[in-house]
């Protein structure tokens, strides 16, 4: 099977670890990477791995290589997709926005993976998103989800400038994708950057409140369903505990390793996000070289 085209936008912490990610995938092949900052670490390891690298934005590598790549990854900034967006769309090339800019549609591979192959942008939330409203969907297949509260803690050390610019879109992105794509009635995100020492891994906490009576057995095979399939792309993602119920309330206890490609191993917020956005990705190539599994 021939390999689809994608570049990387972006030549942060994560981009560099999509990179390395990209490098391993049986249909996507990475042709570039583009970056602003030409001093940048993405940019070096980019030009040492052997593939193109442009410094001067996504705008030269629009007039000058277009042609490179039919998927680009954005991972910059929700303000920046915003601009980025614009031009990737009048360039016909589908976007896959690794930023909580909420352009195009919410995607949760474990949800709506095969929904939206005709988009040219698509959303991947937020970390908390990924790894959180999945499990709200898995609860909410078996019971109606009145209400649902996400609380993400991260190591301070693996919320970079970006992270930090999006924490106000993060809040609003992940509750509106609690609600969208989990299907709660009513979705609550709360983000806190924990500075301990040691850094701690991901660690995520969701709070749903079912219907009276809900089989609780059911609820927790569906949510151990969901918890296997993410581990099938994230393999450092898992369920601390067993799901704990108190009446109609239903506690899950997550945790999330990265799998020390580029970022620490304790960055499994970002981590869930580019092995998501691969994931994403190769879906999109199966669909248009049609291999699809």
């Amino acid at each position: 099977m021939s390999k689809v085209k994608v570049a990387i936008l972006g030549s942060g912490n994560i981009g560099t670890d999509l990179m390395i990610k990209l490098g391993r995938s049986n249909v996507l092949e990475l042709t570039a990477m583009i970056g602003i900052d030409p001093e940048s670490d993405g940019l070096r390891r980019a030009k040492e791995a052997g593939y193109q690298v442009f410094d001067g934005g996504l705008k030269q590598f629009l007039q000058t290589s277009p042609q490179l790549a039919d998927i680009v990854f954005d991972a910059t900034s929700a303000k920046a997709h915003v601009r980025h967006a614009k031009a990737l769309r009048e360039a016909d090339k589908i976007a896959i926005d690794l930023t909580p800019a909420a352009i195009g549609p919410y995607v949760v591979p474990s949800v709506n993976l095969g929904a939206h192959m005709s988009e040219k942008n698509i959303n991947l939330i937020t970390c908390g998103g990924q790894a959180t409203i999945p499990i709200v969907h898995a609860i909410n297949r078996v019971s109606p989800v009145s209400y649902a509260e996400i609380v993400a803690t991260i190591s301070s050390r693996s919320a970079g400038p970006g992270t930090r610019a999006n924490i106000d879109e993060f809040t609003e992105t992940t509750a509106h994708g609690i609600e969208a794509i989990g299907g709660a009635k009513k979705g609550k995100a709360i983000i806190i950057l924990n500075p301990a020492e040691p850094p701690i891994l991901m660690r995520d906490t969701v709070y749903a409140l079912v219907e009276e009576g809900a089989d609780q057995q059911e609820i927790a095979a569906s949510i151990e369903q969901t918890v296997a399939y993410i581990q099938s792309y994230v393999p450092g993602y898992r369920l601390r505990t067993e799901p704990i119920f108190d009446d109609n309330k239903v506690t899950v206890f997550l945790e999330v390793e990265g799998a020390g490609d580029y970022l620490p191993t304790y960055s499994g917020n970002l981590d869930i996000m580019t092995a998501t956005a691969v994931k994403v990705a190769e879906e999109f190539a199966k669909q248009r070289t049609g291999a699809i599994s």
